[in-house]
């Protein structure tokens, strides 16, 4: 089969681009970054694979694919929690409201921070989840709090290369039949 497939990212500070490099040149895919890309353009493909960094609860840039119809669309969201020990239920909720256009499957990736690069906004909205975990008692704190306060103000890179084995797996499960 020659099924044309894109990986469409959007990226801040670059782990989420990484990743969709490395997602694409697995699967011989196009890359398009989401600035770059249309919903006609969507058509043209037979799978979409959309990348984006959580922030504020949300996928970034998702609106793209979740509001215009894409086959076979997988997601993977790039972030600094744990995808093991985290609950993205509510994120993908938010992402793709009743009535939107629904991914296949979701992965979620660990990217990585360096506080010297952030943005303004983005280093106070880190302050104020600082400030909050710092409120919390203790025996109150997440294995995800304690990291956070022991690495906040650092650069830290949780990217793991073979992280994405799962998506590409799937991916070409669909394009072999073999998952729909």
């Amino acid at each position: 089969m020659n099924e044309k497939i894109a990986v469409i990212y959007q990226s801040h500070y670059g782990a989420t681009r990484r990743y969709a490099e490395r997602i694409a040149a697995e699967l011989g895919a196009d890359i398009i970054e989401r600035k770059k890309a249309s919903a006609a353009m969507l058509a043209g493909y037979d799978c979409v694979i959309y990348g984006g960094g959580l922030y504020a609860g949300g996928i970034l840039g998702v609106s793209l694919v979740a509001k215009n119809p894409v086959e076979n669309l997988v997601v993977f969201t790039v972030g600094l929690a744990d995808p093991k020990t985290t609950d993205y239920t509510a994120i993908i909720d938010k992402s793709f409201p009743e009535g939107s256009n629904k991914p296949l499957c979701v992965f979620h990736l660990r990217g990585g921070i360096d506080y010297k690069e952030l943005s303004f906004i983005h280093k106070g909205m880190m302050g104020m989840v600082k400030k909050a975990a710092e409120k919390k008692p203790e025996a109150e704190r997440t294995s995800e709090d304690r990291l956070f306060l022991e690495t906040y103000g650092k650069a830290i890179d949780f990217m793991d290369r073979d992280s994405i084995a799962p998506l590409v797996s799937y991916v070409n499960g669909i394009i072999n039949g073999a998952t729909r």
